[in-house]
């Protein structure tokens, strides 16, 4: 039986993607990215294959908080370190720290190929339980469910966990999906979903040894 040659290019192709695979599996997903406009400096390096360690400075406690969430349940190292016009509020530096932690998400998976892709995590905390799935698919979307029931978890206004994931799932190419099954702790709500978010997306960034290195998508792109 002779072997045509579009099935022989197929095989050579599978082999590089296959060798392209077993190398990223000794080649650290490393990426840096540094944002600077005239209101925050914002710094970000961030490794997919990492152990959870963080170092956040943002000027934000609260924000910083649930950076160490990422990076810890993510299974993933984060530095972050920002500078912002915090004497108006906090709204520029949240902001940009999601901007630049997202360019440096997507800097980081390249063209993305051979990772899951897709991710799906259930958290509680205490009272709260949330859910998140996600999908990196190269089209930005955010569906944004939760209800948080005061305005501020000590100085930290509670409005800006939505524009923190709407700059990072602009910046990261990101589909988003985040839903609050319960709670009424305004603190264990925002944390179990940082968690959940972290857990999902660990699970989408791995690489999947099935895929030999192939673009995670019918189509061949994302």
């Amino acid at each position: 039986m002779q072997i045509s040659d579009t099935s022989s290019q197929d095989f050579v192709q599978r082999q590089v993607n296959i060798s392209q695979y077993e190398q990223s599996l000794t080649s650290p997903r490393i990426a840096s990215v540094h944002r600077t406009t005239g209101e925050t400096d914002v710094q970000v390096t961030v490794n997919l294959d990492g152990t959870g360690i963080c170092k956040a400075a943002t000027g934000i406690p609260f924000l910083d908080h649930m950076l160490h969430q990422i990076a810890s349940h993510g299974l993933i190292d984060l530095d972050v370190q920002a500078k912002g016009d915090w004497e108006i509020d906090d709204h520029h530096t949240n902001e940009d720290v999601g901007i630049t932690l997202g360019q440096a998400l997507s800097k980081a998976l390249g063209d993305r190929k051979g990772i899951i892709r897709f991710g799906n995590f259930l958290a509680p905390l205490d009272e709260a339980l949330v859910q998140v799935a996600l999908d990196f698919s190269g089209r930005p979307h955010l569906s944004y469910g939760l209800q948080i029931p005061t305005e501020r978890v000590g100085t930290y206004d509670t409005q800006l966990v939505r524009e923190f994931f709407v700059a990072l799932v602009n910046h990261s190419q990101l589909t988003l999906h985040i839903r609050q099954l319960d709670g009424i702790n305004s603190h264990h709500i925002i944390e179990a979903t940082f968690k959940a978010f972290a857990r999902a997306m660990r699970i989408a960034v791995e690489i999947d040894p099935r895929r030999g290195g192939m673009i995670p998508s019918s189509k061949g792109v994302l």
